[in-house]
This record gives structure tokens, C-alpha cells and sequence, in this order.
């Protein structure tokens, strides 16, 4: 009876092999090739649509940190020649100490007008918020 399961057995699984290898009907071969290139077709244009929506929000990215750049490039400008103006005030303004009467008014009025034209410059470096 063993001997009957054992070969029934490997009968089966013979006949099982053979049908693996059986070429199947060329109708559905057409049709699963089909349906395998559709597939195909939907995945590759997913993927090409998922690769162009990455770049252009990296390229957004790149563009708001270039403008970040801009501003703080402007930003810094400003900062640097209103510090300039300022500081050239103290020191006209100091030298002026050294002179009287008119001459220190006329010194420090001098200083006042150089002080608002570097200003008004400065302020033509500020960014627009």
C-alpha cells in the first residue's frame, strides 16, 4: 500500500511538471502580453510624473532659498552702509569738537546733511519686504 502511495505520488506530481511546461493557448498570450505592456506603460508614466513633481518642488525649493540669498544679501547691505553712516557722523561730528563758535555749528551742520544723503543711499539698499 506504501509502495501504491509512493508511486501514485510521484505520478502525479509528473503529470503536474508536464502541465508547468505546457505552452498555453496564443490568445491569452496576446492577452496577458497586453495587459503586461499596459502596466508597463501606466508604471513608466507614473514614474516619469512622480520624477517631474520631485524636480519642480525642488526647484521651488532652490528658487525661495535663492531669494532667502537675495534678501539677506540686501539685508546685510543695508546694515553695513547705515553702520557707515553712522559712524561717519560720530566721527565728523567729533572732529567738529576742535573748532568754535560757527565754524562747529557750520562743521556739524555739514556732518547732519553728509550723514542723511549716506542714509537716503542706505536706505535705497534696503530689501522690500
Amino acid at each position: 500500500m506504501n509502495k501504491l502511495l509512493t508511486v501514485g505520488s510521484f505520478v502525479m506530481l509528473a503529470a503536474l511538471a508536464a502541465a508547468c511546461n505546457r505552452a498555453e493557448d496564443p490568445a491569452d498570450v496576446r492577452h496577458d502580453v497586453s495587459e503586461a505592456q499596459n502596466d508597463r506603460a501606466k508604471d513608466v508614466a507614473e514614474a516619469r510624473r512622480d520624477g517631474a513633481e520631485d524636480i519642480n518642488k525642488q526647484q521651488r525649493d532652490v528658487n525661495a532659498a535663492r531669494n532667502d540669498v537675495r534678501e539677506a544679501s540686501a539685508q546685510s547691505a543695508y546694515d553695513v552702509a547705515i553702520a557707515k553712516a553712522e559712524g561717519d557722523l560720530k566721527v565728523a561730528k567729533e572732529s567738529c569738537d576742535a573748532l568754535s563758535g560757527s565754524a562747529q555749528k557750520s562743521c556739524k551742520d555739514q556732518a547732519e546733511a553728509t550723514y542723511k544723503v549716506a542714509k537716503s543711499q542706505a536706505e535705497a539698499l534696503k530689501p522690500q519686504s
